[in-house]
C-alpha cells in the first residue's frame, strides 16, 4: 500500500523501538553503490491523455506551521537500540526507525492532517479517471533526489518493478504491487497515471505512490538484501542520513537547498539543521540524559513520568516545559496477541477465558492513574468504519471458570488450570521495561483466574524477531494506524503460519478470509464500511486479540528553548517532536535567544515560572 506519511504505513509498524548494536564500520557510510546501469526509463504511453481531463490541486486548505519559525539548531533524540538495517523493505526492515527513513521520502500526494483532503507533494496536480481506478498526476519539475538527480515519471514506474521483485524479499509488497496496482503509465517526464487493479472508493489512498531511485538501485539481484543493508538511498524529503556509527548514533542533516522548502504545506517546517538519534539502551537512562539536556524532548505518556518524575528541579524552575496535547486520530491496536498455533490457544473457549482473566481496568485505575482509556477493539477512531457494538471482554472470574470447565480443564493443586498434562501457563513477550508494572498487575489478577503469566522482557530487537517469526505465545504489541482499517496483513490466512508477516495471531479462518477479500474488492464506500464492521465483529468472535489501552493524546516534555505553533500540533499529531513526517512533522523550531537565556539562568541558579501546556483544540471524547 502506498505511503501517505502521517497515517499510512505499508507494513503496520510494530510500536517498539527496535535495534541491533554492532561495531562501527566507517567504510559502510558511503552514500551509494555504483548504479548497475543508466536510470530506468519506462516506455512512453502509446495513447494521449484523455480529453477534457479535470486537473485538480489544493492551494487553499489552511497551513498549520508557524510563520514565526526559524531555521537552525540540532534536535537530539534517543533510540533504545540501533536499527537492524537502513533498508525499508525486506528482512528486519519493519521497525519503528523505518519511519525516520520513510518520513524523508515524499509521495505523489498526501493528506492534510486537519481537513483530510488531498494536498500536493511531488505532484502539483491530479485528476481522476472515469474508470474509477486511474489517477493522473503532473509532477513538480523542480523535484529532485538528494543526489541532485531530477525526479521523473520513470521513477514511479520503477517503483512497480522494484516492489514486484522477488529479490527484495518482501512478500507483502510483492503481493500489494502485483494485485492492487496494475500499472504506471508514463506520458512524459512529468506526467503519469497510476492504475489500480480495480476501481476503489478510496483510490487516492492507494495510488499516491512514492518514487524509487532507479539510478541508485539499477538491476536487482539475489544480493539485494545484503548489498543494501546499510546503503543510504537518495530521497526526496527534507533530510538525509549524513552519518552513523553502528550501535551508537544516526545523524540526519537538513538539505540547505531542498527543492520543496517554499511550497505551501512545507513552508516554515523542517527547521532544525540536524537531527541526531543516540542509542541509549535503557529508557530510564534516557530520562536521566534528558534531565541533563543531552536529549531535547521526552515522552511523558506514562503516568509515573507525568505525575511523579517531573517533580524535579528542571521542571520546577521552568527550564523544561510539560505539554499535554489531545489529538483526534485513529488509535493504535495495543494489546495482547495470542498465537493460535500453540496448543493452548487452539480452543476458542480458552482464548475467551484468557481475555476475561485480564483485569485491564485495574491496571488503568492503579498503575495508569486513570489517565488511559480502555481500548474496546483494534480499530477505534475510524468513523463509520468502526463497529461501536464491539466491546472488549471484561475481567470476570465466573466466565473464566465457565469457559475453562466447558473446554475440559480443571484446577490443579496450585490453582492453575490443567488438562491432559498441560498447565495454563504462557509467556508474555514484551520489550519496554516501563510496561512491567502493568504486566505485574495482570499477572497477579490472572493467577486468581487460574492462569499463569510468565513475563518475558527481551531486548527490543529480540522481542521483535520472536513475534515476527511467530515464536511467541502472547505478544504485548501495538500497531500503527492508517486512514482506513487494514485487515489483510493481520488476519488473512495468506499471512498465517509463516514468518515475517503481520498475522502474528496466525488467524486462519475461511469466513474471515471471505470478508477481508470482499472488503478489498468492494467498489462502494458504504459497503466497505459494513464489511469493516463485520470484520471487526469476526475478530472479536475469534478472540485472539485482547485489546488493552488507548491514549487519545500526546504528553511530552521539552527544554524551554524549543517552540511550537499554536495549536502545537494537528488532529493527527502523535509526536510533537516528530522531525520528518511530511504530514505532521517538523513543526517545532529552535530559539537561540531562549537557549542562551535558559543556559544563563541555569548557570546563575535563577528560575522561571514552571510551565504546563494543556491543549484541547482537537479533543473529541
Amino acid at each position: 500500500m502506498p505511503k501517505i506519511k502521517y497515517l499510512i504505513s505499508a507494513l503496520m509498524v510494530l510500536c517498539m523501538l527496535l535495534a541491533w548494536g554492532c561495531s562501527s564500520d566507517k567504510d559502510e557510510q558511503q552514500a551509494a553503490p555504483e548504479p548497475a546501469h543508466s536510470p530506468f526509463r519506462a516506455p512512453l504511453a502509446d495513447t494521449d491523455l484523455p480529453e477534457n481531463i479535470d486537473w485538480l490541486t489544493n492551494d487553499t486548505d489552511p497551513v498549520f506551521a508557524s510563520p514565526d519559525a526559524v531555521t537552525g539548531g540540532t534536535l537530539r533524540l534517543s533510540l533504545l537500540s540501533f536499527p537492524l538495517t537502513f533498508r525499508v523493505v525486506g528482512p528486519d526492515s519493519n521497525s519503528s526507525f523505518r519511519s525516520a527513513i520513510l518520513g524523508n521520502q515524499l509521495s505523489l500526494i498526501s493528506i492534510h492532517p486537519n481537513t483530510e483532503r488531498i494536498v500536493p507533494e511531488i505532484a502539483t496536480h491530479w485528476a481522476f479517471g472515469k474508470d474509477k481506478k486511474t489517477m493522473y498526476f503532473r509532477l513538480n519539475p523542480d523535484a529532485r533526489w538528494s543526489d541532485g538527480m531530477p525526479v521523473t515519471a520513470h521513477d514511479f514506474a520503477y517503483t512497480l518493478a522494484f516492489m514486484r521483485s522477488p529479490h527484495i524479499v518482501a512478500p507483502w509488497y510483492n503481493d500489494y504491487y502485483t494485485k492492487e496496482i496494475e500499472k504506471v503509465v508514463v506520458y512524459d517526464d512529468h506526467t503519469l497515471a497510476v492504475v489500480a487493479s480495480k476501481p476503489d472508493p478510496d483510490l487516492y489512498l492507494k495510488v499516491g505512490i512514492s518514487p524509487t531511485p532507479s539510478h541508485f538501485y539499477g538491476d536487482l539481484d539475489e544480493n539485494f538484501v545484503r548489498d543494501y543493508n546499510w546503503k543510504i538511498a537518495p530521497n526526496t524529503g527534507p533530510y538525509q542520513v549524513s552519518g552513523f556509527e553502528k550501535g551508537k548514533f544516526v545523524e540526519f542533516s537538513r538539505k540547505p537547498d531542498w527543492w520543496a522548502s517554499d511550497l505551501r504545506f512545507f513552508k516554515n517546517r523542517f527547521n532544525v539543521d540536524k537531527v541526531v538519534y543516540t542509542v541509549v539502551k535503557d529508557f530510564n537512562m534516557s530520562w536521566e540524559y534528558f534531565k541533563q539536556a543531552e536529549i531535547d524532548a521526552f515522552p511523558l505518556t506514562m503516568p509515573d513520568f507525568w505525575h511523579d518524575k517531573t517533580q524535579t528541579p528542571v521542571f520546577d524552575k521552568g527550564y523544561v516545559h510539560r505539554i499535554w496535547f489531545f489529538n483526534d486520530t485513529q488509535q493504535s491496536a495495543m494489546g495482547m496477541w495470542l498465537n493460535q498455533d500453540i496448543d493452548i490457544f487452539k480452543d476458542v473457549r480458552v482464548r475467551y477465558a484468557f481475555a476475561h482473566a485480564m483485569n485491564i481496568q485495574k491496571v488503568i485505575d492503579t498503575v495508569l492513574r486513570g489517565d488511559y482509556f480502555r481500548l474496546e477493539q483494534g480499530f477505534v477512531g475510524y468513523g463509520d468504519y468502526t463497529n461501536p457494538d464491539v466491546k472488549a471482554r471484561r475481567f470476570d472470574l465466573e466466565k473464566v471458570n465457565d469457559y475453562m470447565t466447558g473446554a475440559g480443564w480443571q484446577r490443579g493443586t496450585d490453582g492453575i488450570w490443567e488438562k491432559e498434562g498441560m498447565r495454563f501457563s504462557v509467556d508474555v513477550t514484551y520489550s519496554h521495561d516501563g510496561h512491567t508494572p502493568r504486566l505485574v498487575v495482570l499477572k497477579e489478577e490472572a493467577r486468581k483466574a487460574g492462569i499463569e503469566l510468565n513475563l518475558r522482557r527481551l531486548d527490543p530487537s529480540a522481542s521483535y524477531k520472536q513475534v515476527l517469526e511467530k515464536k511467541h505465545e502472547v505478544g504485548w504489541v501495538a500497531w500503527s494506524t492508517s486512514l482506513r482499517p487494514q485487515y489483510w496483513e493481520h488476519f488473512h490466512s495468506e499471512n498465517a503460519h509463516k514468518p515475517q508477516t503481520n498475522n502474528i495471531t496466525n488467524t486462519d479462518d475461511p469466513e474471515m478470509d471471505r470478508l477481508i477479500e470482499a472488503y478489498r474488492a468492494s467498489l462502494d464506500a458504504e459497503e466497505r464500511k459494513v464489511l469493516s464492521r463485520q470484520i471487526q465483529a469476526k475478530i472479536h468472535e475469534i478472540g485472539a486479540f485482547v485489546p488493552t489501552f488507548m491514549v487519545p493524546y500526546v504528553r511530552q516534555a521539552c527544554w524551554r528553548w524549543w517552540r511550537l505553533p499554536d495549536p502545537p500540533g494537528t488532529r493527527h499529531t502523535d509526536d510533537l517532536f516528530e522531525p520528518f513526517s511530511s504530514g505532521t512533522g517538523g513543526l517545532f523550531w529552535f530559539d537561540r535567544k531562549l537557549y542562551d537565556e535558559t543556559q544563563a539562568a541555569m548557570k546563575a541558579g535563577t528560575a522561571f515560572d514552571p510551565v504546563t501546556i494543556e491543549d484541547r483544540t482537537f479533543y473529541r471524547q
